[in-house]
């Protein structure tokens, strides 16, 4: 009988609190991360359709992050499955990586900032990134990958604090004590495909820190 079924436990109090930083910090593992930024209250939330977490393989040498789930994403509830996810996926085959792949040499794992498709696909907000930063914050600790790939200016201010990405494109950075490269979305590249030689050059980059060991 219902009655006799044990209580759930609470949510954390945090998400009461609508403390984000509170609510990151609680989650002990992905699976508490994930259910802890679900459970919290977002403006963007009700004009979803489905919360968009992350893809490949936890724990995978690299993690890609881009901005936010656009309207395939929002329909599929996984992140880069459009023309930019398609387009991110032959740039990371061209270096051996594979986010479909669970094998340690080739395997990736990705997420974005923002876990809700803002309306029209528009850039988030830089309340949005404040407010979803601890909990990005908190994934790559738990993810615990090797290598950041940071894609675009919303990934970059919510890790690195500043934007300007054609200017930090290329620069390697440290991020919670980890290597970080910041280079272009693919969807601008869709966009400005003059910009592919300078992402190429980011990959080989990259490839050669992941070939570090």
């Amino acid at each position: 009988p219902a009655s006799e079924r044990p209580a759930a436990p609470p949510p954390p109090a945090a998400l009461f609190a609508g403390d984000p930083a509170g609510a990151a910090a609680a989650a002990a593992d992905l699976a508490a991360l994930a259910a802890a930024m679900e459970a919290l209250a977002d403006p963007l939330k009700p004009g979803a359709r489905r919360f968009v977490f992350a893809d490949g393989t936890p724990g995978a040498p690299l993690m890609v992050v881009g901005e936010a789930p656009g309207r395939e994403e929002d329909i599929e509830g996984r992140p880069f499955v459009g023309a930019a996810g398609r387009l991110l996926d032959r740039m990371l085959a061209a270096i051996g990586r594979d986010r479909a792949d669970p094998d340690p040499a080739r395997a990736v794992y990705i997420t974005n900032v923002l876990p809700w498709r803002p309306p029209g696909n528009r850039t988030p907000t830089p309340e949005e990134i404040a407010r979803w930063s601890p909990f990005l914050r908190r994934h790559v600790e738990l993810a615990a990958p090797r290598v950041l790939l940071i894609l675009g200016n919303t990934p970059a201010q919510a890790l690195l604090g500043r934007g300007g990405i054609t200017r930090l494109r290329g620069q390697w950075q440290t991020v919670l004590g980890r290597p970080a490269l910041p280079s272009f979305h693919p969807s601008f590249l869709l966009r400005q495909p003059e910009a592919k030689r300078e992402a190429w050059a980011d990959l080989l980059a990259l490839q050669a820190r992941l070939e570090e060991g």
